[in-house]
């Protein structure tokens, strides 16, 4: 199956029932779904083409989900909240990358935080701070002093990025370049290396 959709179709991949997200607002956290909304207020696009479907919890972890729904790995962007602090000053950031790369913390990340070093912020704290479910953490709906940094791969025209929706029985899908264009997010080129092969 391509991941090119025309503008007017709701996405969809693999073997999961899709229907526009804002339909199941049980399907998503609260913050996601008030940020999904506001969203929509200002792009007719959110309406139709963020989708969401219904999953087993114990298949939020991306390999699994894969596994299970013969979904492409490269089709999955993974969500991770990073803290840096310089001179006293935490900053966080939430990480959006492809499956099939990983956040590079340690220099791209790190530089774009102006911070000494970063970390991956604690399981805790992320669920307390976001309001959503560990393993459905999102870029959508996250506290507005965070930055949400995607990588360029994620955001690529005539793509889709399969993401969490806030809670681990649910995922979100939408194109791209609609993720691209989220409210208050930074497209940047090589927030991610590849991953080696296994």
């Amino acid at each position: 199956m391509s991941d090119a959709h025309p503008a007017s179709v709701l996405p969809s991949l693999g073997s999961l029932d899709w229907v526009p997200a804002l339909e199941r607002p049980d399907l998503l956290a609260v913050p996601v779904l008030d940020a999904l909304r506001r969203w929509a207020a200002d792009d007719a696009r959110v309406a139709g083409q963020v989708a969401v479907t219904e999953i087993d919890p114990d298949h939020a972890d991306t390999a699994t989900l894969n596994a299970v729904h013969g979904l492409a790995p490269e089709a999955s962007a993974n969500c991770v909240l990073v803290a840096g602090r310089r001179a006293g000053e935490e900053r966080v950031a939430a990480a959006v990358v492809r499956a099939t790369t990983r956040a590079d913390v340690n220099t791209r990340v790190r530089h774009l935080l102006d911070a000494r070093k970063a970390s991956f912020l604690a399981q805790e704290r992320a669920v307390v701070e976001s309001g959503m479910e560990y393993g459905g953490i999102t870029p959508i709906g996250l506290p507005s002093a965070w930055r949400v940094l995607l990588d360029a791969r994620v955001a690529e025209p005539g793509t889709l990025a399969l993401i969490g929706s806030g809670v681990r029985r649910s995922k979100l899908l939408l194109p791209g370049d609609l993720l691209g264009a989220l409210p208050g997010a930074e497209v940047v080129d090589g927030l991610a290396t590849p991953v080696p092969p296994a």
